[in-house]
């Protein structure tokens, strides 16, 4: 029985474990909504959720989606997105939506406020949903 102790404690210990993505950092438990990416003003409607541990969701302009991210704070890479295929008028801002969000390579939350950014000078920031 002692033998088997160490494995009965694991669940307590794991349960014990921070999550340590972007998603352990924030206090918002509602959408983030995409403002700007580059510095201009996105020109359609995409969101980031980050209430899942190590896991991002949301809504591209057309598509819901889906990706792993397991980085620890301030970093942020997501894995490959699993996106719906459904066809809209903003397919573009989609996949630049995406292309950008699998660029970025650091990630700040203040407040309501999320900004992911890599070293090439890209930049997108997303302000909470009301």
């Amino acid at each position: 029985m002692l033998r088997f102790a160490p494995l009965m404690l694991l669940p307590l210990v794991l349960s014990a474990c921070k999550d340590e993505t972007v998603s352990g950092y924030t206090q918002v438990t509602t959408d983030f909504v995409l403002e700007e990416v580059n510095g201009s003003p996105f020109a359609a409607r995409a969101t980031i959720n980050l209430g899942e541990t190590g896991v991002i969701s949301g809504e591209g302009p057309c598509n819901g989606y889906t990706a792993a991210q397991k980085a620890p704070y301030p970093w942020f890479e997501i894995g490959p997105i699993a996106a719906t295929k459904r066809a809209c008028p903003d397919l573009r801002q989609e996949a630049k939506f995406f292309d950008a969000l699998q660029g970025m390579t650091l990630s700040e939350v203040t407040g309501g406020v999320l900004i992911l950014s890599n070293t090439s000078g890209g930049q997108m920031v997303f302000n909470a949903a009301p």
